[in-house]
């Protein structure tokens, strides 16, 4: 299992602990307690979720302030997108991306006060995430202008296709 630090404080790039793929197809180990403690990360997760999505449809940025995730993309390509929303912290509104898909198998551990947002890349993706918190609906939550100037996010295509909770949040 490696671990990666990332520019943003707190946010880490994860490889799983077992990969393998042959002729047969693959096979991965998303979460070992044991590997992930022993690597210092020892979130006590309570719920998984996935949302699966079509081509070019951006979901996020969300975020709430008590929510630790471990977020992958378990089938396709996404464009994954972390932004800290902490008004108090020296990073706040720094961003960083990822690509995550079903090849590279990579995770990116998100800590509370960080916003996640995605955009789907390939026909169709799976977008999988470990929660250390119940989900309490969307008024429990931030939300961040996908496209806000004060942010900067490049997204690589102009017109996603959004919620309307996405497409009406508030600019900065």
């Amino acid at each position: 299992m490696k671990v990666e630090k990332t520019k943003l404080d707190g946010v880490l790039l994860i490889s799983p602990p077992t990969s393998h793929s042959d002729f047969r197809g693959s096979y991965v180990e998303i979460y070992n307690r044991k590997a992930y403690e022993e690597a210092g990360i020892t979130t006590d997760f309570v719920q998984d979720d996935v949302s699966v999505s079509y081509r070019h449809v951006l979901r996020g940025i969300h975020g709430d302030d008590r929510t630790t995730k471990l977020c992958w993309c378990s089938l396709g390509r996404i464009h994954h997108v972390v932004l800290n929303c902490n008004p108090k912290h020296p990073q706040y509104l720094q961003w960083q991306s990822f690509l995550l898909s079903d090849e590279t198998r990579q995770q990116v551990l998100i800590p509370p006060r960080f916003g996640n947002s995605f955009l789907v890349l390939s026909e169709v993706a799976a977008f999988s995430y470990k929660q250390s918190t119940y989900y309490e609906g969307a008024g429990k939550q931030f939300t961040y202008r996908w496209n806000d100037p004060a942010i900067d996010i490049y997204w690589q295509i102009p017109n996603p296709i959004l919620s309307e909770r996405d497409a009406k949040a508030p600019l900065l």
